[in-house]
């Protein structure tokens, strides 16, 4: 936790009431205390959602404009007028949409820390990369509602399970529904081992036929379907085994201990034992080809365990070597 002061402005056009909550929780976890929140909306979603809003203590700020980008810009206009006024230290902007970066680059010469919050599958990197730091949040959907077909129907989720059959019944039908599945499942099980034997080895028509049968009896002999395509393909084709063995190695990736290597090499001050941040090792990373511009630090680094902490542990920010 820090003594920073904390100003928090939500989009509230843009994301989930469930990601403003999990924003609020996450900023309490880090700073101790958010000195503002606001929510930006219109008159319907402030009344939507007025529950929410009372219980995080966000202020709703209504926008009544009826016109395109018409929250965004009040949103701007407000997060001036607030560190003016406020002067704090962080200013933390909740919003997927690309369309703030002026408001981040103006905010950054004021003297403030801009982080930023989106929600996973609207945020673009285009949007990460304005921000001193940005956090991509999964937006968790309620459990227990109803599907979208029965709630059309205006039928509850657990009507079918009252209709139950009984418990006799049920055990009749059992069996036979049992040798039904059966003939399909092993009648399935059976079309993969012709399929696999003419795609190994194409060959002539006339070499086809025989290649079909032999296929068929050794499937019943043997249940396994991938015993029988090993033992089919040779003799069909000797030279379609060497040609595939480099099919697979070629897109072999560098072995993690090299791996392991190449990042310390782009991160010195880790070997020194000091603490690095996690964006300006996201950053190292990228202009070293190590991880990709959509890529996650954190899964990269989450490889190796055994040399790579990250701090803290629910929401890492921070980077250092394990002692």
């Amino acid at each position: 936790m820090t003594t920073d002061r904390v100003m928090l402005l939500i989009d509230a056009d843009n994301v989930s009431v469930d990601v403003m909550e999990q924003a609020v929780r996450l900023l309490l976890n880090q700073h101790g205390a958010l000195h503002v929140r606001r929510a930006y909306c219109t008159a319907e979603g402030a009344l939507k959602n007025q529950t929410v809003f009372k219980r995080l203590g966000i202020k709703p700020m209504v926008n009544l404009a009826a016109g395109k980008n018409s929250t965004d810009i009040a949103l701007a206009v407000d997060a001036i007028d607030l560190v003016l006024a406020e002067r704090p230290d962080v200013v933390v902007i909740a919003s997927s949409d690309s369309d703030f970066a002026p408001l981040v680059q103006r905010l950054r010469e004021k003297g403030c820390v801009v982080r930023g919050i989106g929600q996973h599958g609207k945020t673009g990197d285009e949007t990460r990369d304005v921000y001193d730091d940005f956090t991509v949040l999964e937006h968790r959907k309620p459990t227990g509602a109803a599907s979208p077909a029965t709630a059309a129907r205006g039928v509850p989720e657990d009507k079918p399970a009252r209709k139950a059959p009984a418990r006799k019944a049920a055990a009749k039908k059992a069996p036979a529904a049992a040798k039904k599945a059966a003939k399909p499942a092993a009648r399935t099980a059976r079309k993969p081992v012709v399929v696999e034997v003419e795609d190994e080895a194409p060959a002539p028509a006339a070499a086809a036929k025989p290649a079909r049968k032999t296929s068929r009896s050794r499937a019943a002999a043997k249940p396994a379907a991938e015993e029988v395509v090993v033992s089919a393909a040779p003799a069909l084709a000797p030279a379609a085994a060497p040609v595939a063995a480099p099919a697979r190695t070629a897109s072999a990736s560098v072995p993690l201990h090299e791996k392991a290597r190449q990042i310390l090499a782009c991160m010195p001050e880790l070997q020194r034992g000091e603490t690095l941040e996690l964006r300006v090792a996201s950053q190292r990373l990228r202009e070293a080809d190590l991880l990709s511009k959509s890529g996650s630090s954190t899964k990269l680094l989450g490889q190796f365990p055994e040399l790579f902490e990250l701090l803290p542990p629910g929401q890492p920010n921070h980077l250092r070597m394990r002692r």
